[in-house]
């Protein structure tokens, strides 16, 4: 990365979410010097997904990102959210299977991807078992809170097994 296009990429980085236009000016130039810097496409995907909610043109950028560095630890989360989002589960399932071999990527937050896309797919039981597998991975008392909040969420959608025995044996 270049001096140029590092200080054009943190302006963007800056000015996200907070600022659009100033955002989109320095990322464009960022990208002007290097059209194929993953940092600079990756976030260029987030402003798709995350304001915009254009899934489709948000997935462009961050396949181009992964294309162009397949190491690098941002883009697979951001990505996986993105497919969550539109529904591609296929896709986002056999994103956190590689992503979780990338040398030094938040693992947790993967499981918790993990566990958010068998949600989804509605088996909570999977869900709780993924986000086991992610309070393993928590290395820090923020995202291990986070877990532990997901993981009563999760429950709080659950069937109480007394309740409907009883509802049952009322009728």
């Amino acid at each position: 990365m270049t001096l140029t296009k590092s200080k054009y990429y943190f302006e963007a980085l800056d000015y996200y979410p907070y600022n659009l236009p100033e955002c989109m000016e320095a990322l464009n130039y960022a990208l002007s010097y290097d059209p194929e810097d993953a940092d600079a496409l990756c976030l260029m995907g987030r402003i798709y997904s995350e304001t915009l909610s254009d899934y489709e043109q948000a997935k462009r950028y961050f396949e181009e990102a992964m294309q162009s560095d397949v190491t690098n630890v941002n883009t697979p989360q951001y990505y996986i959210i993105c497919l969550l989002n539109n529904d591609d589960f296929q896709e986002a399932e056999k994103l956190i299977s590689y992503s979780l071999k990338i040398k030094g990527i938040d693992k947790a937050t993967l499981w918790l991807y993990r566990s958010m896309l068998s949600e989804k797919r509605g088996s909570l039981v999977n869900a709780l078992g993924f986000l086991a597998e992610a309070e393993k991975h928590c290395f820090t008392e923020c995202s291990l809170n986070t877990v532990r909040d997901r993981k009563k969420f999760i429950k709080s959608k659950m069937p109480e097994k007394g309740k409907t025995s009883k509802k049952k044996k009322a009728k």
